[in-house]
């Protein structure tokens, strides 16, 4: 068979950009150093570019949520530096943990006898301070099954990091509280937001995700974080509209006059969702091309009235500036960079 000719879609990754970020989010963080969220393919935007070009700029310490993950990883950096958050559920898991050396992430008592009972090793641990996903309640760390473990990492995680909350504050009293009974070699609590809040909330360890990719969660560090993703797509067809004419699923939108559109290679199975119609804006050369109509699953399509050159085959710029995109789509950051599909030439 020959070689698939490239997709009709590109999604950049600007790795200067993302290293930029992380030793922003490093220096940001004080005294303590910035690990990196590298889970779900790197927030989407893909660990095999991700994790190198982080490792390179002096990253030590990476996390994702499934051993499935963090066996990728193993071909970038060594196992010690990975830890998986879901921690193991299984024998299989916790094998799998000590045959390759990557750090399972103990988030309840029955992990923690898993554990144990497989072996053990360098774990880390995960205190639940108020968000009530994974995690050790605090009234269960004095359990002999937590004295037992070889804790390297105690860590816990901001439920409302990005707002001005009093929570956080509280999670972090709970979570100074916590590690006073426990054994460990670094505290860990701040995400990107919790970065942001200041050197109290940041400890020996910060793990940053959406701000690496360009996200910015809080006003403090707008100015700070690059943007990292950018995607093209390329034109697959030009045609014109008669005035009165409809565009796509259930004709939302109808043509006022005679109008050149230009049908794109971009839908919802590549992350570019229904609701960007009626804000979308696609660009070519500078000009601004708006999407006309419903997002159908292959395909948008967008005025070139202002795009007089465009042709088919020639590509279009899709802008994605996480926090400007959010609030126009009604999308969390996250939700943007992780919904990215794996059609495009990366």
């Amino acid at each position: 068979m020959p070689e698939a000719p490239p997709a009709h879609l590109r999604l950049t990754v600007d790795t200067g950009a993302l290293t930029d970020n992380w030793r922003a989010l490093d220096h940001q963080s004080g005294k303590a150093a910035a690990g990196a969220a590298v889970k779900a393919n790197a927030y989407g935007v893909g660990a095999q570019s991700v994790v190198p070009a982080l490792a390179d700029a002096g990253c030590k310490s990476f996390f994702v949520a499934h051993w499935a993950e963090a066996a990728e990883l193993l071909n970038y950096v060594p196992a010690a530096q990975i830890s998986v958050l879901h921690g193991p559920l299984t024998t299989a898991d916790a094998n799998f943990a000590r045959s390759t050396g990557v750090k399972p992430v103990i988030n309840s008592l029955h992990q923690a006898r898993l554990w144990q009972d497989n072996g053990g090793g360098i774990c880390d641990l995960m205190i639940d301070t108020g968000i009530n996903r994974l995690g050790l309640s605090p009234n269960e760390v004095s359990d002999r099954h937590i004295a037992e473990l070889d804790i390297d990492i105690l860590m816990s995680h901001l439920a409302s990091g990005d707002e001005d909350n009093p929570f956080n504050h509280t999670q972090m009293d709970a979570f100074r509280s916590a590690a006073a009974r426990v054994g460990y070699q670094r505290l860990s609590l701040a995400n990107s937001a919790g970065i942001a809040l200041g050197h109290e909330f940041t400890f020996d360890l910060t793990r940053p995700g959406l701000a690496l990719y360009g996200g910015i969660p809080r006003p403090e560090l707008d100015g700070i974080i690059k943007p990292v993703v950018g995607i093209d797509a390329a034109v697959l067809q030009t045609r014109m509209l008669s005035a009165g004419d409809t565009v796509g699923y259930n004709a939302t939108f109808t043509a006022p006059h005679s109008m050149r559109v230009g049908v794109v290679s971009l839908g919802y199975a590549d992350g570019y969702l229904r609701s960007w119609a009626g804000w979308g804006m696609l660009q070519y050369h500078g000009a601004a091309l708006p999407v006309l109509g419903k997002v159908s699953m292959d395909m948008i399509v967008v005025d070139l009235t202002d795009a007089a050159n465009c042709q088919e085959g020639d590509w279009l710029t899709v802008p994605y500036a996480l926090p400007e995109a959010a609030r126009k789509t009604g999308l969390s950051q996250y939700e943007l960079l992780t919904i990215l599909g794996q059609r495009f030439s990366r």
